[in-house]
């Protein structure tokens, strides 16, 4: 949860169904020939009133398709799959695709951002609908595992091979408000608490992905009870002593 680490070796998954997420996923049309990527640029005085604004939504709603059909791709194909692979599942050319995202590099920071986006705001609900600081952190916990687990292909694709990509940076914030809460810490503390925690909840889901198969290993939920707990009872603990003693004193 983290920026991307090179971490241990994941063994990537291939699904043979496609990835759904908690938004509609829109099935992307074929390119045509009222495609904006595939018209010449017009010059800004060159193009009538409305004209660049039609254009302007036809391009984000176009670029929207194709990162859907990108992650149902990778979602049956796996993160080594091959940008003409993923043209030719959006029904479109690899020059096409590459017109909106420039590289494979810039389409796995597009979907990366997609996924990041739906991830924090399923975070946001579990925090506001939990009744305390301790199940705040439990549900997120829970919402990261339940969504890594869904589509490993996808996780791995926008996570080990996107240089750059701040996955998961912004829910840092979100994770350490149950901290603050509890504590009535400093903004400081709260945030190096969340980055650490970030850090742990996503190494234990990685490790999780590699290891779930293993007869020993714990199954979602039990891994979900387990990493709150370390979170909770570890620091929060300790400082809830520090705190104790401090007002003693």
């Amino acid at each position: 949860m983290s920026p991307a680490s090179s971490g241990p070796a994941l063994k990537p998954t291939a699904s043979p169904s496609l990835a759904t997420s908690a938004r509609p996923v829109v099935d992307p049309a074929p390119a045509s020939a009222d495609d904006p990527a595939e018209a010449p640029e017009a010059a800004p005085e060159q193009v009538p009133d409305g004209r660049s604004t039609r254009w302007d939504s036809h391009r984000a709603a176009r670029r929207i398709a194709l990162v859907h059909a990108a992650r149902k791709a990778v979602h049956r194909g796996g993160p080594e799959i091959s940008m003409d692979e993923i043209a030719a599942y959006a029904k479109t050319s690899k020059s096409i695709v590459y017109r909106y995202f420039t590289d494979k590099p810039g389409l796995q920071l597009a979907m990366g951002e997609a996924v990041v986006g739906q991830m924090a705001e399923a975070l946001r609900e579990a925090a506001l609908t939990a009744t305390t600081p301790r199940d705040s952190l439990r549900s997120m916990v829970a919402v990261y595992l339940e969504m890594i687990e869904h589509s490993p292909n996808v996780y791995y694709f926008v996570t080990r091979t996107a240089p750059g990509l701040p996955f998961l940076d912004s829910m840092i914030e979100l994770v350490a408000v149950p901290f603050a809460q509890e504590m009535n810490t400093s903004a400081a503390d709260a945030a190096a608490w969340g980055a650490g925690a970030v850090g742990f909840v996503r190494g234990s889901g990685e490790w999780w992905l590699e290891n779930r198969d293993a007869a020993d290993a714990p199954t979602r939920e039990e891994l979900t009870e387990r990493v709150t707990a370390w979170l909770w009872g570890g620091p929060v603990g300790v400082l809830a002593k520090e705190s104790r003693r401090t007002d003693l004193t």
